[in-house]
C-alpha cells in the first residue's frame, strides 16, 4: 500500500500550486478591475474578461498538476494535439462565434469607441449611423435616429471602417 510519504513532494507541490493559483486569480482580477475603472469600462464587459483570465489560469494549473504528478511531457503533447484536432474540426463550422469572442476582447482592450458614441459604419451595401447602446461579448447594440435597434457582430466592427461622429444627434429631437 502506498503511503503519503511516497507522494509528499507531489502533495507539497500541488499545495504550492493551489496557493499560487489563488494569488494569481486575485492579482489578475484586481489588475483588470483597475484597468477597467481607469478607462470607465462597463462592469459586465470587465467580468467577461475576468472570466477569460480565470479560465486561462485554470488551464495552466491543470497542465502544471499533470506535470507535477509525473505525466510525461510527450504524453501531454499527444493528448493536447488530439484534443485540439477534435475541437478544431468542431469549431471550423463555428468560426464566427470564436471570431466574435476574440473581437469582443480586442474591443475591450483597445477601446476605440464607447457607449454613447454616435458612429457611422462604412458599409457600401448597408451603411449605418447609430448610437452605441451596449457592447457585449458577441455583439454591439446600436440605436438609429429612427429608434431602430441594430445588433451588430463584434467581428464586423473590426472589419468595417467606422467613423465616430461628434454631436450628431444632439441637435435633433427623438420622437417615440
Amino acid at each position: 500500500m502506498l503511503t503519503l510519504q511516497e507522494y509528499s513532494k507531489e502533495l507539497i507541490a500541488s499545495g504550492v500550486l493551489l496557493l499560487l493559483l489563488i494569488l494569481l486569480r486575485t492579482a489578475t482580477t484586481k489588475l483588470v478591475l483597475r484597468y477597467a475603472k481607469t478607462n470607465h469600462t462597463l462592469e459586465h464587459r470587465t467580468n467577461l474578461v475576468v472570466k477569460y483570465m480565470h479560465l486561462f489560469l485554470y488551464v495552466l494549473a491543470i497542465i502544471a498538476l499533470i506535470l507535477i504528478w509525473g505525466v510525461k511531457p510527450q504524453d501531454i503533447i499527444w493528448a493536447f494535439s488530439s484534443i485540439t484536432t477534435v475541437v478544431g474540426v468542431a469549431l471550423i463550422a463555428q468560426w464566427s462565434i470564436l471570431s466574435n469572442i476574440t473581437a469582443g476582447i480586442i474591443l475591450f482592450f483597445s477601446f476605440p469607441f464607447k457607449i454613447g458614441d454616435v458612429i457611422k459604419i462604412h458599409d457600401k451595401d448597408f451603411p449605418i449611423i447609430a448610437e452605441i447602446e451596449d457592447i457585449g461579448a458577441f455583439h454591439v447594440f446600436l440605436k438609429t435616429y429612427d429608434g431602430e435597434l441594430i445588433i451588430y457582430p463584434n467581428n464586423l466592427m473590426l472589419q468595417k471602417g467606422i467613423s465616430i461622429l461628434k454631436d450628431h444627434f444632439k441637435d435633433k429631437d427623438f420622437v417615440d
